[in-house]
């Protein structure tokens, strides 16, 4: 299901949605957070994108290990294996980090609207930390990635 699009590689087509979706939910759910006078016309992005990023970075995780299977087979050794599980090695703590904040958006979203200050500011607080893990994930990823592709 995750080896090929139109008879290309899927991972390096799939990899671009997540670039784009989390580091979007990442921001949207920030503002989010921080800025109140913008919640009731950006609630609808953050709930799509808390449901999309993560299905995203699960996509793209699974992409990757089949294109890894399917290229490479088992194993791959020398300067380009290295780089390869580098760029692997941010796949789980990416996926992890990800369904984290789109749950603690969702629940922002939902605070916001039906519970009171105190909670709303917790969970602020909460989405706003693992944004930042989650940015830092998808950059680690992403820059890895393109390191084991374009280095020489």
């Amino acid at each position: 299901m995750f080896d090929e699009i139109l008879g290309l590689p899927a991972h390096p087509l799939i990899i671009h949605t997540a670039v784009i979706f989390i580091p979007l939910l990442a921001l949207g759910s920030v503002v989010y957070g921080l800025v109140p006078r913008v919640r009731p016309s950006l609630s609808w992005a953050v709930v799509l994108l808390a449901i999309a990023a993560p299905a995203t970075a699960f996509a793209a995780k699974e992409s990757g290990e089949a294109f890894k299977e399917g290229r490479f087979g088992g194993g791959l050794e020398g300067t380009l294996g290295q780089r390869i599980n580098d760029h692997e090695s941010y796949a789980n703590p990416l996926l992890l980090s990800v369904i984290g904040l789109g749950v603690a958006s969702l629940l922002l979203v939902y605070s916001s609207l039906k519970l009171g200050k105190v909670t709303t500011g917790v969970l602020s607080a909460v989405t706003v930390a693992l944004a930042l893990v989650a940015g830092y994930y998808v950059l680690m990823a992403g820059h890895t990635g393109a390191t084991a592709v374009w280095a020489g």
